[in-house]
């Protein structure tokens, strides 16, 4: 079994293997019971968003984890891809600015990807 700081090493991986931009890992366990880590990334495009989404599942898969929940995929805004331990956010670019997810988790140690 793998921990979830080597998930979260993982999604990273998977999303720049896809090329997306700016992938941050948030360390949230001391401010937060809903995850371990985030890993928070975003795509230029629609088609890049849901891309990068499709390769952290299949990677994740691979490996033998199963996604709890996905939320947005239809959309291609903002894909939430939660597998319990790690929560995924892949934004637009547009929608990662305006969420500004790292700011909300001001508090959290970013990790070194």
């Amino acid at each position: 079994m793998k921990s979830t700081q080597e998930i979260a090493r993982i999604i990273a991986e998977a999303a720049a293997a896809k090329k997306a931009l700016d992938i941050t890992v948030l360390d949230i366990r001391d401010v937060s019971i809903l995850a371990d880590y985030f890993v928070i990334c975003s795509g230029s495009s629609s088609t890049q968003v849901k891309s990068i989404a499709d390769e952290i599942k299949k990677r994740m898969r691979e490996i033998g984890y199963v996604l709890d929940h996905v939320e947005g995929y239809k959309e291609e805004k903002w894909i939430l891809l939660d597998y319990l331990d790690v929560v995924v956010h892949v934004f637009h670019a547009r929608e990662r600015e305006f969420y500004n997810l790292e700011k909300l988790w001001g508090d959290a140690r970013v990790l070194a990807f």
